[in-house]
């Protein structure tokens, strides 16, 4: 019984305690930047990583959330007057046109506030991930970074002849005739496959345009090379798709010198708070952190 009673309390413990960091991260009032006194000397680090799409997530053990997080933590850097320039480590195979339009667009933004925008590409920087490089002042990749897949993709399935198979039948009831256009119960249509392909071709047309404009190349030049091909990040070099090999230091030094920082600048490292950092290794921020006094509201500042 005493057994039970201890294990009992002990699992009550824990519930409590997640409750509590829980609820103190729902209403506990959001940080404001920090302020330094001095001049800027920092260079922030924003990470982005796996599929790129729209939303806010906040999920359990620390994983990247949605593209609102990675914008939130861009607007942070801007209005931080400690933040000098800002290096976007990305490590993502793409995503949706439209949520890696608008992170390009806020780092566009960022740039117009005067702070210079370093791009890292990590393991990879591809489709939807090079769309959001190319806005970038500087581009920096491993010479083993994948990147480019300059192009659309979009995928209909059809399963009609499975459905025959297994005898299922499907009814639809519709308000004009494409509207249940790219259904699994039947075939396109030849004008449904020409509505698709043209939305293709329009998405695709704007990608082109972005990396352009973006890396300041002739648009017929981007499309010698946006054919839907990988580079590894010495090819891309060739091909002017990025502008120096190196890693995350590299980015941060290249960082550094746009802003003009003199010497050896302090990294600032932009995070997502989650109560679940109490809990140690593999979550993003730690007890310690959650009540650290005087730093940016999800961010630290780490000494290199």
């Amino acid at each position: 019984m005493e057994v039970k009673r201890l294990v009992g309390g002990i699992v009550l413990a824990v519930i409590g305690i997640t409750v509590f960091f829980a609820l103190a991260q729902i209403f506990r009032p959001p940080g404001a930047p920090q302020r330094g006194a001095g001049s800027a000397q920092a260079v922030a680090v924003i990470h982005l990583e796996g599929i790129i799409m729209d939303g806010q997530i906040q999920p359990l053990f620390g994983a990247p959330g949605g593209t609102r997080q990675i914008i939130g933590q861009l607007q942070d850097a801007a209005a931080d007057r400690d933040v000098a320039a800002v290096v976007l480590r990305i490590n993502s195979p793409g995503g949706t046109p439209a949520a890696s339009q608008e992170v390009y667009n806020e780092v566009q933004r960022l740039k117009e506030s005067g702070k210079p925008v370093v791009v890292s590409v990590g393991e990879m920087a591809a489709s939807g991930g090079y769309w959001i490089a190319s806005a970038a002042d500087e581009i920096v990749a491993n010479p083993a970074s994948v990147t480019g897949s300059i192009g659309v993709i979009m995928e209909t399935t059809n399963f009609v002849e499975l459905y025959e198979m297994l005898g299922i039948e499907s009814e639809v009831f519709k308000s004009g005739q494409y509207k249940d256009m790219g259904s699994a119960a039947r075939p396109l249509s030849d004008d449904e496959r020409e509505i698709i392909q043209s939305m293709v071709d329009d998405i695709f047309q704007q990608f082109v345009d972005v990396v352009a404009s973006g890396r300041s190349l002739d648009r017929e030049a981007v499309l010698e090379v946006a054919d839907g091909r990988i580079f590894t990040g010495r090819q891309a070099k060739e091909l002017g798709l990025v502008d120096r090999l190196g890693d995350l230091n590299t980015a941060i030094d290249a960082a550094g010198e746009l802003a003009g920082i003199e010497g050896t600048p302090r990294i600032k490292e932009m995070r997502t708070r989650s109560p679940w950092g109490i809990f140690g290794g593999g979550v993003n921020m730690p007890l310690w952190q959650l009540f650290a006094p005087g730093e940016a509201e999800g961010s630290v500042l780490l000494p290199r």
